[in-house]
């Protein structure tokens, strides 16, 4: 199987998951701006491995099936970490609900887009710019909880922030599943007509 280049950065995005885990945990001085950085650099591979597969026309199966993929494991690999390393108190409450609402919306919508493309209605669910706004929305929620997370930068007192700015994507998180959900109610509810040669999934 020939991979071209963008699959090559979604598959270099996954690899900079456990590295990230690793820098995160190890004990020396600036090791969450270090997870940051990591986390931003597949943020930004996530960006590019896009913008090159419409501009150089090089898709595949593979890499259509791999990048959501991607993406979905950088953010609940994120979420997890910060929950796990959060202080008690219902500031870490409401974390872990915004964590698993996030987590909760990611699921059901890959699934919800899984069924769409068996009755050949994928392009009902398609991702839309609330999507998008969502996702900006949690990387840079996610990089202030990352960096915040490093004790020792006194100067940075932004975890709060971050935690604020993830409630609002967890807000944006349940919008756009919501608008997703309504555009794909009438095949839902048998009201659409499937395209001919789709079936169902078990």
């Amino acid at each position: 199987m020939h991979i071209n280049l963008p699959t090559w950065l979604t598959l270099f995005r996954v690899l900079l998951l456990p590295v990230m885990v690793v820098v995160f945990y190890l004990p020396f001085h600036g090791h969450n701006i270090t997870a940051a950085i990591v986390f931003l650099l597949a943020a930004v591979t996530d960006w590019l491995d896009g913008f090159l597969a419409r501009r150089m026309n090089l898709t595949s199966a593979f890499g259509a099936f791999l990048d959501p993929v991607a993406d979905k494991l950088m953010v609940a690999v994120t979420l997890f970490l910060l929950v796990e390393s959060h202080p008690e108190g219902w500031s870490s409450i409401v974390m872990a609900v915004t964590a698993a609402v996030i987590v909760g919306r990611e699921i059901s919508i890959s699934a919800l887009r899984e069924w769409m493309a068996e009755v050949g209605m994928r392009a009902t669910v398609k991702v839309a710019f609330i999507g998008k706004l969502k996702t900006v929305m949690q990387i840079v929620a996610l990089v202030v909880l990352i960096v915040q997370h490093e004790k020792e930068a006194t100067a940075l007192r932004l975890y709060h922030i971050g935690e604020a700015l993830l409630v609002i994507a967890g807000v944006l998180t349940i919008w756009s599943g919501l608008y997703y959900l309504h555009a794909a109610w009438p095949t839902l509810r048998g009201d659409a007509p499937r395209q001919p040669g789709a079936h169902g999934g078990a």
